[in-house]
C-alpha cells in the first residue's frame, strides 16, 4: 500500500480499536481519514482496490460526526465487527499495490524516450496486410532532467496494456487498472547528458507476449551506470502495441503456433526472430543517424564501437540470433533464452562475442527439454565463454518486472519462492558487471566480484 493509503486504514483502526468511551478529539479521526482520503485522490490516484475502504472512511466519518456531540457511544461489539470489515478492506490494496520500481544504483539520473520507427526495407510478416515494419522503440539513458521534468510512468498507454496483462493472466479486464499510478525513476524526455565520447548502447529484447517496459528496472539500473538501453516493441509478437496514431496491433498466436508439430513450429519460430533480429538492427539504424545529426538532442550521445544484447526467452533467442549475425553486437547475455528460434547456421557456428547466460530453476532443471537439448551444444562451440548461471527458487517470470505485481504472483505463476527483491539484485549486479567487463573494459570479473548463494554455476 502507499503511504496515504496506509494512514487512512491506520487511522481507521486508531479510532475502532480505541477503548470506550470516546474522547471527543478521536471522535474526529474518521474525519480526519476522510480528509486524507481526498488529498489521496488528489495526489496518490483512486485505485478499484480500494473501493471497500472508500466506503468505510465515509460511513465511519458520518457516524463519528453525527455522535461527536452525544454521550453514547457505539457498542464496543459493533466496533470489533467494523474492524473486521476494516481488516477486509485492507486485504486488496496489500494483495493488489501499485508496484513500485526500485531507485537506481549508479551515479546517473535517468531519462527515457519513446519513438515508432518504420523500416520500408521490410515487410510486415502478421499483420495481414501489405505494409512496412513498424514497431515501437523505448530508450531510457544517462540524463540532466530540468526541475519540472515528471517521472515516467511505467507502463504507458496503460489503458490498453493492462486490461491485455489482465486477461493473459485469465483475470477481469480492470483487475491492473492500477498500473497507470505506476511512476519509475526515470524522467521523461529529460535531456541526455553529453559526453564526449558518448554512451555504450544497450539492446533489450523482450519475450513473447511481452513488452519493451516489461525489464523496466533493469533497464534504469543500467542507465544509471552510464548505458544508453533501447528496447524494441516487437509488433505482433508483443503483449500488444500501441503507435502514436492509436491504432493498436495485438499478439498474433499463428506467429508462434502453439501445438504445431516440431518442425513447423520450429519454422515459424525462427521467421519471428529472423522479424525481431531485424527490428534489432533497425533500431541500431536509426539511432546512427540520430547520433550524426548535429542539430538533433542525441547528437554524438551513441558510442557504436560498445554496443551489447541482451534479451529475455524469446527475445534472447533474438539477441543470439542478431549477435550471431551482425559484428556491431559486442557482447551478449539471454535470460532464459529461447533456442528453437534460434538460426540453424548461428547454432551450428556458436558466437564469436563474449556470451553470458542465466536461467531460471524451472528452466535449467528440465533437462530433456528441446530447449537444453539445442543451449548447451550451442554454448559449447562458444568463442568467448563467460558462463551459464542458473538461479535457485525461479520461474521464467522472476526474470521480468511482472513478479512486483502482486504479493500473490507466486499464484498467478508469475514467480517461484525466491525473494523479489533479491532477485532484482541479483538481475541488476551481473548485467552490470558483465557489461562493465565486455563493453568497458573494467575487468572486474563476473565471477569473481560477485557471490549470492542462489546462483549455481552450471558452466
Amino acid at each position: 500500500m502507499r503511504p496515504l493509503e496506509i494512514t487512512i486504514a491506520a487511522l481507521l483502526g486508531l479510532y475502532l480499536l480505541w477503548p470506550h468511551p470516546r474522547p471527543a478529539l478521536i471522535r474526529l479521526v474518521p474525519a480526519l481519514a476522510l480528509v486524507i482520503t481526498q488529498i489521496h485522490f488528489l495526489l496518490e490516484g483512486y485505485r478499484w482496490q480500494m473501493i471497500p475502504l472508500y466506503v468505510v472512511t465515509a460511513l465511519l466519518a458520518v457516524s463519528a460526526l453525527t455522535m461527536l456531540f452525544s454521550t453514547r457511544d457505539i457498542r464496543p461489539l459493533a466496533s470489533y465487527l467494523t474492524v473486521i470489515l476494516l481488516a477486509i478492506s485492507t486485504t486488496l490494496p496489500i494483495l493488489l499495490p501499485v508496484p513500485h520500481i526500485p531507485k537506481p544504483s549508479g551515479n546517473y539520473q535517468v531519462g527515457t524516450t519513446s519513438f515508432q520507427l518504420t523500416d520500408e526495407s521490410r515487410r510486415e510478416l502478421y499483420s495481414g496486410k501489405d505494409e512496412p515494419r513498424k514497431f515501437m522503440v523505448q530508450m531510457w539513458y544517462p540524463a540532466t532532467p530540468h526541475p519540472d521534468d515528471k517521472p515516467a510512468p511505467w507502463m504507458a498507454q496503460s489503458q490498453v496494456f493492462a486490461p491485455a496483462i489482465s486477461t493473459y493472466l485469465h483475470m477481469p479486464s480492470f483487475f491492473l487498472d492500477h498500473l497507470s499510478l505506476v511512476k519509475t525513476p526515470a524522467y521523461l524526455d529529460a535531456p541526455i547528458v553529453k559526453r564526449e565520447h558518448g554512451f555504450p548502447v544497450i539492446v533489450f529484447s523482450h519475450g513473447w507476449n511481452g513488452f519493451e517496459a516489461q525489464n523496466t528496472a533493469q533497464a534504469i539500473e543500467l542507465a544509471s551506470h552510464g548505458y544508453v538501453v533501447v528496447a524494441p516493441n516487437h509488433t505482433y509478437g508483443s503483449m500488444v502495441t500501441v503507435f502514436p496514431d492509436g491504432q493498436v496491433a495485438q499478439n498474433n498466436p499463428s506467429a508462434l503456433p502453439e501445438g504445431a508439430p516440431t518442425d513447423e513450429y520450429e519454422i515459424a519460430a525462427r521467421k519471428l526472430v529472423d522479424q525481431w533480429a531485424g527490428d534489432i538492427a533497425y533500431t541500431l539504424d536509426y539511432l546512427a543517424i540520430r547520433n550524426s545529426d548535429i542539430r538533433g538532442s542525441f547528437y554524438s550521445a551513441f558510442d557504436f564501437n560498445h554496443i551489447g544484447v541482451f534479451g529475455h526467452s524469446t527475445g534472447g533467442g533474438a539477441a543470439i540470433e542478431f549477435c550471431g549475425r551482425d559484428r556491431r553486437c559486442k557482447a551478449v547475455m539471454g535470460l532464459d533464452p529461447f533456442m528453437r528460434p534460434v538460426s540453424l547456421e548461428v547454432l551450428s557456428k556458436g558466437l564469436s562475442q563474449p556470451a553470458f547466460f542465466m536461467f531460471s530453476q524451472v528452466w535449467s532443471e528440465d533437462t530433456n527439454s528441446r530447449n537444453n537439448q539445442l543451449f548447451f551444444p550451442f554454448y559449447a562451440k562458444a568463442q568467448q565463454p563467460l558462463g551459464v548461471v542458473a538461479i535457485q527458487g525461479t520461474r521464467h517470470y522472476d526474470f521480468t518486472d511482472l513478479p512486483m505485481l502482486s504479493p500473490i504472483a507466486p499464484q498467478l505463476g508469475l514467480k517461484g519462492p525466491i525473494n523479489g527483491r533479491e532477485m532484482v539484485k541479483i538481475m541488476d549486479s551481473y548485467l552490470v558487471a558483465f557489461f562493465e567487463e565486455t563493453l568497458n573494459g573494467n575487468t572486474i570479473g563476473v565471477f569473481d566480484a560477485l557471490h549470492f548463494p542462489e546462483v549455481k554455476v552450471l558452466q
